[in-house]
Formats: structure tokens, sequence, C-alpha cells
């Protein structure tokens, strides 16, 4: 496993498993086998509805808690100080935990204008200890750039989703130039156009990898975390099996070729849902 050092120096792996969509009753049997196949960041959400599976695997592990590295995020509805505060002391009792390893606002939602507040909980839950960094998910410049200007603590980590047909240029600069890591959602496109595209395929052979791997590979040579999400034991052992090549510069130079801003998810600015 490779690990990127974050700004208040606390060290993240650089690819971990996302439990977006696993219904919590298969949650917990998901995160058991990316634990077996070493995976040690976990990701999920309050949204999600799959806390309290991803907590049984995590108590059922023989992992140590020192070892993993677990981040969880605020629900839009959940939003605002006093909100938050309850938010959180729910996702951990769900987890079965006393502190996570990161906690992150799930959406800016700009329209109601509640992310700097909500930032301010976050700010004195790390303050208390009980997470070791704090950040945001989904969030643009102007959004950062707020954060910085009116609150104490700088985010660590900005979650967005990013992968070769939507890579996120000048956020990676931005945040690059800010010491705030990036992080990668919906790395493969959710399975889709991606991984059938011709450059991608191509690469593959040439390395006798697979598509999926050549995708991750190249979030890691752009120094982005990466959290895959899959319920296939198979897979998740292809997914983590990427630190044995390295992908050449011509290659990232045809893989950057594909950038179309092409999204799966929401635009930022307009996702105001407040589920």
């Amino acid at each position: 496993m490779q690990y990127k050092t974050l700004n208040n120096g606390l060290r993240i792996p650089q690819l971990g498993y996302g439990v977006w969509k696993v219904p919590n009753e298969e949650a917990t049997s998901a995160v058991k086998q990316a634990l077996e196949s070493s995976y040690r960041l976990i990701d999920t959400a309050r949204v999600y509805g799959n806390e309290t599976g991803v907590g049984e695997a995590i108590a059922g592990s023989n992992v140590s808690r020192e070892d993993l590295f677990i981040t969880t995020k605020v629900r839009n509805k959940e939003q605002g100080y006093e909100n938050t505060l309850k938010a959180f002391d729910a996702s951990l009792e769900k987890l079965g935990l006393d502190y996570v390893d990161l906690y992150l606002i799930h959406w800016p939602m700009p329209k109601h204008d509640m992310y700097v507040e909500t930032y301010k909980a976050l700010e004195k839950i790390y303050k208390d200890g009980r997470a070791k960094a704090i950040g945001v998910c989904n969030f643009d410049i102007e959004h950062l750039e707020r954060i910085m200007g009116e609150c104490e603590i700088k985010p660590a980590v900005n979650q967005v989703e990013c992968h070769p047909f939507l890579q996120q240029t000048e956020l990676k600069k931005f945040c690059r130039e800010h010491d705030i890591q990036l992080e990668a959602y919906s790395p493969l496109m959710n399975g889709t156009n991606v991984m059938q595209e011709s450059v991608i395929q191509e690469i593959a052979d040439d390395y006798g990898k697979t598509p999926a791997q050549v995708i991750l590979r190249w979030h890691l040579q752009t120094d982005v975390v990466v959290i895959p999400k899959t319920v296939t034991p198979s897979r998740m052992e292809e997914n983590i099996d990427v630190f044995d090549f390295e992908l050449s510069a011509s290659d990232m130079e045809k893989i950057a070729t594909l950038d179309r801003n092409e999204r799966n998810n929401q635009v930022p600015n307009e996702n105001n849902n407040m589920e």
C-alpha cells in the first residue's frame, strides 16, 4: 500500500474501499472481505445507511483499529452546527467507534447556505479528538475558498467524482496549491463507458493488466486517493493489485487526452437535495 500525508500530518492509504450503494445487510460481509484483501481505508456515509454493517465488520476483524482508516460523512438533511454534532454522535454509535479518521461534509448545498456552520461543527469534532482529520466532498473551488476564508482549519481532503472522462484538472491544481488532498469517488466511472475506451484497453493490453487496474494506476500517479467500490471478491483483489507496475509518461499523456468533463453524478452547485 502507498500512503499520502494529509496537511495535518495524518497518513491516509492511497487506495481504499467505498461502500456507496452497498445495502447494510451486505456491508458487513463486503467490508470483511475488503479487510481480508488488505484494504485499510473504508469509506462510508450517513446517507448510505450502512454504517452499522461497516461497524460490525470492523468489530469482527482481527485488524487493529490503529491500522484502519475509517471515513464517514454528514448527510445533507443533518447539516447545521448542532445537527451535525448530533449526526456525528449517531455515526460513531452505528460504527461502534470512539473516533473516525476522517469526517466530511457530503455536499455543499449552496442554495441552503449551511456548509460554513456545518464545517465549524467539524472543527469542534476535530479539536475534541473524535475525528483525526476533517474535510469536504463535492466542493468546487468557490466553496473551498469560502471555507478557508471563514473557518479556522483548512480541509484535509476534498472527495469528488474523478475519472479519465472527468479529470478535474483545475480543481486538482487548486487543491495541490493549497495542500488539500483530492480523493476520487466513482474512479472507474461506476464501471461504465470509460472501461470500454479503446485507449484504456490498449494500454491494459500492453501491461497485461485490466482496464480497471490501468485507471486506478492513473489515479495513483496523479497523486489522488482513490476508493473503488465493488462487492465481488475477485474485483476487490483486482482493484488493489496495482502497485507492481507504473504507467509510462506517454501513457499518462494518452489518458490525459480523454478528459471530456463527463459526469455520472450531480454538479455540486446544482445538488441542493435535503436528503
